[in-house]
């Protein structure tokens, strides 16, 4: 598997499309792991859709379905106009 750098202290890995496992959960795990892993800590911004498009080569729904299964998990919060970011760890599910 090999990784592309995305930003400081960040790896991105890149996603299996051969694995059954759909795409947009394997991105919501690489970003949960980022989190759990704490590359991307609290009130940081995650990668936009747009980012996530030109990392993993995934369609713009893709993405979207990721940032919205990490947002219904409680990972990370939307604010309009200005992207996703990681939640306060008091916000993350319990079992996680």
């Amino acid at each position: 598997m090999s990784s592309v750098a995305y930003m400081p202290n960040v790896v991105l890995v890149e996603v299996d499309k051969f694995d059954p496992t759909p795409i947009y959960q394997q991105v919501a795990a690489i970003i949960r792991e980022q989190i759990k892993a704490g590359e991307l800590q609290p009130r940081d911004q995650i990668p936009s859709e747009s980012q996530m498009v030109k990392d993993h080569g995934i369609a713009r729904d893709t993405a979207r379905q990721a940032v919205a299964m990490l947002r219904d998990e409680g990972w990370v919060f939307t604010l309009p106009q200005r992207g996703s970011f990681v939640a306060d760890k008091e916000d993350w599910p319990k079992d996680g």
